[in-house]
């Protein structure tokens, strides 16, 4: 298992990691198998979603923002109750088919990391399994 450590500069961001969980998978020596990666936070996710058009995460994080606003009379004494929710409807990890040594991604996918309490400095864990 490898880490990926994350630096995120605001409360709310969403960094794409597409590019580091790949060099993972070529130093793996894997052609087939599959590539879990996990956030072991309770305020931050993994998720996959379009990575051509920058737009689309500007509206994931817009849209969010609505579902589970940051005030909402949460009874966590720590003020991230919006944080906690966000990670849990995103999700900690993905898992992804290695196919060829490489990560078996449509073409507009990418891997995002989801920080919801930032700015931190995070860690992901990525474990490669082969066939």
């Amino acid at each position: 298992m490898e880490r990926i450590s994350v630096r995120t500069g605001e409360r709310v961001q969403v960094v794409l990691i597409t590019r580091e969980v790949q060099e993972i998978v070529a130093r793996s020596g894997v052609e087939e198998g599959i590539c879990v990666v996990y956030s072991p936070h309770t305020t931050a996710g993994i998720t996959i979603n379009e990575a051509a058009d920058p737009s689309v995460i500007r509206d994931f994080l817009m849209e969010t923002g609505k579902i589970v606003p940051f005030q909402d009379g949460y009874a966590h004494a720590e003020g991230n109750s919006a944080a906690h929710i966000k990670t849990s409807l995103v999700g900690p990890s993905v898992t992804i088919p290695v196919e060829g040594g490489t990560l078996a991604l449509g073409t507009w996918q990418g891997i995002y990391f989801c920080e919801f309490d930032g700015p931190r400095t995070r860690k992901v864990f990525v474990q490669i399994i082969g066939r």
